[in-house]
């Protein structure tokens, strides 16, 4: 009488497949979720972090040139080439 009864064998073989199917819908949806986020982020038509520091540096020189440029011409601090 060691023998277990076959109804715990076949439990666990519905429990294991039952958790396998769950893994599955999970990662069904995890994909469905990204696929939504990435297509509301690009009809929005965000930009990203980078892009937005390479434009706030470009800008941040011509607002430099501008200064240098606005300077009055007996200050030698200000000319263009910087002598």
């Amino acid at each position: 009488m060691n023998e277990r009864p076959r109804i715990f064998d076949d439990l666990a073989g519905l429990a294991g497949g039952a958790i396998s199917a769950l893994t599955g819908l999970r990662e069904e949806i995890e994909a469905m979720v990204r696929a939504r986020l990435d297509e509301t982020i690009r009809r929005m038509e965000l930009v990203r972090k980078d892009e937005v520091e390479v434009l706030a540096d470009r800008l941040a020189a011509l607002e430099a040139r501008l200064a240098r440029l606005d300077a009055p011409a007996d200050d030698p601090a200000h000319t263009e080439d910087g002598a």
